[in-house]
């Protein structure tokens, strides 16, 4: 088959580019697609052909892409699809609003409905992100917003198969875009984390980009109350805010790499995770390493966290429910064992198995 694939914007690594990065392991010779492409920041398609549209060339896009919103829904329906059998979009933004014929299948990943025009629009309106543009911004995106969201409605009508990457999204991609979505849970490289005999060395573990929803400040503040071992990985834009917060027994590591990462989880008593995800990848990677998940019961953490098996989960996202859960973990055990075979069903062999077989049932259809 002819496939290519489509996604947002190439400019850093997280979670939804690797899924693109699983998916060219399924067709290495795929092209992908994009709106623009930062070759210096992120490298690992440097043997692969990415096709950058016309938002390259403009000032700020590879650093600033958010701000050409608009645009990119035309550079993605620029693009000719035509010599394609199938194409494969990874989309939270307009890459679901590719324009292809009927003769090519399109087959949209979605890792949320676009946030900033659905469930996340009122928190992006207080807070654009703009910086100095900011009152620009909260000026004009109320005299926009009606326009972008038919847009983006129509933009996943676009698509002959929907996939969601958790329950959590196919439920917002029902409310938001009245379309049923199949979950296919993204892949997560369980293997790197698997130790037969991982160790704990006292403290409890957060791994995170540090900004404000995802709500390390309440892991600070158990963890102070409770007088709990705590170290913090990871940097952002609250770190400020949450040094000031920390007491004796709060450690913060902003310069940690893949390997410390691995050693951290591996020695950690158990990993917390306060925030609310459309899937979280960081507690089935701490599952991968056999530690027990105490998480915030909505969103993605609430399917892939067993209650009592391979984690707790904590009801409300405030202080004292987790203090509360903390508290509970104290007076529990937990098998390593189970813990990383319940990872294993997000791998990334699980993964391309599920999205192989829905390319194969979407380009078999008459």
């Amino acid at each position: 088959m002819r496939v290519a694939i489509a996604h947002d914007w190439l400019t850093n690594l997280g979670g939804a580019e690797r899924v693109v990065e699983s998916l060219t392991k399924l067709y290495p010779d795929a092209p992908i697609y994009t709106s623009v492409y930062d070759e210096v920041r992120f490298d690992k398609f440097r043997d692969k052909k990415v096709i950058s549209s016309f938002l390259q060339r403009w000032p700020f896009s590879r650093r600033r892409h958010q701000l050409y919103p608009t645009l990119r829904r035309y550079a993605f329906e620029s693009f000719d699809f035509s010599g394609y059998d199938v194409v494969i979009t990874s989309a939270s933004a307009e890459a679901k609003g590719i324009i292809t014929t009927t003769e090519t299948k399109h087959i949209a990943y979605i890792h949320t409905p676009t946030r900033y025009y659905w469930s996340g629009y009122e928190n992006y309106l207080e807070n654009p992100g703009y910086g100095l543009l900011n009152p620009l911004v909260k000026l004009i995106l109320p005299r926009l917003i009606q326009t972008m969201r038919h847009w983006d409605y129509a933009a996943a009508a676009r698509a002959d198969v929907v996939v969601a990457n958790s329950q959590t999204v196919s439920d917002r991609i029902k409310k938001y875009y009245n379309r049923e979505a199949k979950v296919i849970s993204p892949p997560v490289n369980v293997e790197r984390f698997t130790n037969p005999h991982p160790q704990d060395k006292g403290y409890f573990l957060v791994v995170s980009r540090l900004i404000p929803y995802k709500r390390i400040d309440l892991a600070i503040q158990a963890c102070n109350e409770l007088g709990l071992p705590l170290v913090v990985v990871g940097k952002g834009s609250e770190l400020k805010n949450l040094c000031k917060i920390a007491g004796k027994t709060i450690q913060f590591d902003t310069q940690a790499d893949d390997t410390a990462v691995v050693e951290y989880m591996k020695n950690c008593k158990a990993f917390l995770f306060p925030g609310c995800e459309d899937f979280g990848i960081t507690p089935v990677e701490a599952m991968s390493a056999g530690k027990p998940v105490i998480a915030y019961g909505k969103g993605g953490a609430s399917e892939t966290v067993e209650d009592g098996k391979t984690g707790i989960l904590f009801a409300q996202q405030s202080k004292e429910s987790l203090k509360a859960a903390l508290t509970k973990f104290g007076t529990m055990t937990f098998k390593h064992t189970e813990i990383t075979a319940h990872a294993s069903n997000y791998s990334e062999a699980v993964f391309l198995s599920k999205m192989e077989e829905i390319i194969h049932e979407t380009t078999s259809k008459e």
